[in-house]
């Protein structure tokens, strides 16, 4: 009876199947398939070996991309947390100060603004950088008048302008915004690129958090006696 050919052999010669197959000298690969006559048809054609490359690049690529979306999502939320945990600091402000939140008579940054809210009203000096941003940490429970924060703070606000809103990532610039004006960076380059071009967090004074794309939705006015304070760039 006659028998199939013999591929018993096949398994112990793999790795050598491998290294020939794939070695760009003709000559060796003829050579090997001479030798091993039983393994021939179990060959891949080179343009198998490029649909396969093909097809791990094209899964590598949509693998890092969802990474990639999931991570900038996660330091979205992220951010919006530290937007929720400064105003529980400012509204604690507000209590002890007939309603009005902290103002600072001259002040050209956010961080001279926020000032008075460390240590007395927050230890957690992390609140005030965003974790999309590549602003450094902040010392614990130190003052924050000289450090570099990562949010825009509308100065002379209170707490009963629920509608309007108070923290926000960092500004392209300090002027008010007319809807569909650039916010944030729309090329992911600085200013106003604490989240890339991605958009940025706008903090309300009702307290609620909203995410907002590069340009903005909707107008963010400057009324009488409010000044939009950008941090220290």
């Amino acid at each position: 009876m006659k028998r199939g050919p013999n591929n018993a052999r096949c398994p112990r010669i793999a790795g050598r199947f491998l290294r020939e197959l794939l070695d760009p000298r003709v000559e060796c690969r003829l050579r090997f398939a001479r030798q091993y006559p039983s393994c021939r048809q179990a060959a891949f054609s080179l343009i198998e070996l490029l649909i396969v490359a093909a097809l791990l690049l094209v899964l590598t690529t949509m693998y890092w991309s969802s990474a990639s979306g999931s991570r900038r999502r996660s330091l979205q939320a992220d951010c919006q947390q530290n937007l929720q945990k400064m105003f529980i600091a400012m509204q604690i402000y507000a209590n002890d100060h007939s309603g009005k939140l902290p103002v600072l008579a001259g002040a050209r940054t956010s961080e001279e603004a926020l000032d008075v809210l460390v240590p007395h009203y927050t230890v957690d000096t992390s609140l005030f950088i965003c974790p999309a941003s590549h602003d450094a940490p902040l010392p614990s429970g130190e003052p924050i008048r000289k450090q570099r924060i990562s949010y825009a703070y509308y100065m002379g606000r209170a707490m009963s302008d629920a509608s309007q809103v108070l923290v926000t990532d960092r500004q392209v610039d300090t002027l008010a915004k007319s809807a569909g004006q650039d916010l944030f960076s729309t090329t992911g380059k600085p200013p106003g690129n604490n989240h890339a071009k991605d958009g940025g967090n706008l903090l309300y004074c009702d307290g609620h958090v909203e995410a907002s794309p590069p340009r903005a939705a909707s107008a963010l006015a400057l009324t009488q006696g409010v000044v939009l304070l950008n941090p220290k760039p």
